[in-house]
């Protein structure tokens, strides 16, 4: 088997779509691809996006909301923004970039009375990546 893919996930706050991404590409495609997530900002692990990704099998609990330049590596093969301001924003990265956006479940999520109407938003968005991860790396290799 060759190299692996190097892709970055990248969101403003790497709270919430951004992890959900890294939890699905490190369970679907560990033998293809080697990620990371960060943000523009950090805004701290959304807990209703641990708890959408633990109810479909995915423990992203110990991944950490973290910056660009606290990555342990500055180059990668792909850098995927998934929100509009992430996308508008981007540093210059070496490589390709891609922007694939998804609705914001916490956005979306503010008028939920409660978190099970608020769950809604994330699990539909969960499930969003995660059919966009059973893409790759194909969907990549026509961009």
């Amino acid at each position: 088997m060759g190299t692996k893919t190097t892709i970055l996930f990248l969101c403003t706050g790497n709270s919430c779509r951004s992890q959900m991404a890294e939890g699905w590409a490190k369970v679907l495609k560990k033998d293809q691809l080697e990620v990371w997530s960060a943000g523009i900002k950090k805004h701290g692990l959304n807990p209703l996006a641990v708890q959408a990704m633990a109810e479909a099998g995915v423990d992203i609990s110990k991944q950490e909301s973290q910056l660009i330049n606290e990555l342990p590596i500055k180059e990668f093969d792909w850098v995927i923004t998934l929100c509009g301001h992430a996308d508008e924003t981007c540093p210059f990265f070496p490589g390709k970039r891609v922007h694939v956006g998804f609705d914001d479940p916490p956005k979306l999520a503010e008028q939920g009375a409660n978190d099970e109407e608020k769950l809604v938003h994330y699990r539909r968005v969960r499930d969003e990546i995660k059919a966009f991860i059973l893409s790759l790396p194909d969907f990549l290799e026509n961009k």
